[in-house]
């Protein structure tokens, strides 16, 4: 490597160390909103390994993600990176390129999905960072994305053997550790579920509305009296979703594409301020494809200062967008 290469990588290295941001810390888990917080505690959670980084990444196109793990490889860590390949191989490709050549071991992801859209860091076999964002600094500003940071040694265990499965092309039935939700397995199930779970409150975030049987689940709750709420980014394709969900008295906040702040977060919040409230974070959008065919990764908790800084988010983000009208 050139003289001005090392440099560039030393000095994008230090940037990402530097001051770090932590996570809002709550009980059981640290939780990271953006663009609100940024990219350090994730950056130091990869420097902090010392035996095992394992990666699972849609699209990565972060050089100081790239820098980070070429850096923990060089110092004998054993790092793994898996990188999606039907949609995202050309996106992928200098990073897959980059990291091959610098001691990672990286495998494009199992082409018997429809894509791999988890976004997942495990450290260590010991902290997990189970995301809705992926790993491409042009959206970093505007997007509005979370990552759970945990320690759950039962969920820790399950992300790992699937990720060894995912690793070689193995078929696997992920396990569910403590509260986990995969995509293709359990995803359906447990969405639809925590939605027909909801007596009081539903606040909900997604990239997409084209799933009949996400639609049709939220339209039953707003039918039954469930107070549901829906802030996203206005993409035209699901004028006849956002008809539907109003017409069952769902009230929908949208924001313009170019808005300040995209809704790319994937969450439903679930009867909070109760005793059964519930939060789904992950990767899963509404999407049949999404819940049906791709990897993905989720996880449902029920920890109150998660809760409550999920709510406050998702409470300003609906006060900030525009009633759904129809055209």
């Amino acid at each position: 490597m050139s003289l001005p290469a090392r440099l560039f990588r030393c000095v994008i290295l230090l940037a990402a160390l530097a001051r770090p941001v932590p996570a809002a810390k709550v009980a059981g888990y640290a939780l990271l909103t953006e663009p609100d917080q940024g990219l350090s505690a994730l950056y130091t959670l990869l420097s902090s390994a010392r035996k095992s980084i394992d990666l699972t990444m849609y699209e990565l196109r972060d050089g100081t993600v790239t820098a980070l793990l070429e850096q923990a490889a060089a110092q004998g860590v054993a790092v793994r990176v898996i990188l999606d390949q039907n949609n995202e191989q050309d996106r992928n490709e200098a990073a897959y390129a980059d990291l091959a050549a610098h001691g990672v071991a990286v495998h494009w992801a199992n082409p018997a999905y429809a894509c791999t859209h988890q976004k997942t860091i495990t450290v260590d076999g010991a902290t997990s960072a189970i995301m809705t964002l992926n790993f491409t600094p042009q959206y970093y500003p505007t997007s509005r994305d979370f990552a759970v940071i945990t320690t759950s040694a039962a969920d820790i265990a399950a992300i790992e053997t699937t990720f060894a499965a995912d690793f070689s092309d193995t078929p696997i039935i992920p396990p569910t550790g403590a509260n986990l939700v995969w995509s293709p397995t359990n995803a359906r199930s447990s969405l639809l579920g925590l939605i027909g779970s909801a007596t009081g409150s539903l606040q909900v975030e997604n990239e997409e509305m084209s799933d009949r049987g996400v639609v049709d689940a939220l339209c039953a709750a707003a039918a039954r009296g469930v107070a549901v709420r829906i802030a996203m980014t206005d993409r035209g394709s699901y004028a006849q979703a956002f008809g539907q969900l109003q017409d069952a008295g769902a009230a929908l906040a949208l924001y313009s594409p170019s808005a300040p702040l995209y809704i790319h977060a994937k969450v439903v919040l679930a009867d909070y301020g109760t005793a059964a409230a519930q939060v789904f974070i992950g990767s899963e959008n509404f999407s049949r494809a999404s819940l049906g065919r791709n990897r993905e990764l989720g996880l449902i908790t029920t920890d109150p200062g998660l809760l409550a800084s999920i709510s406050t988010t998702l409470d300003a983000d609906f006060a900030g967008g525009q009633p759904f009208a129809r055209g």
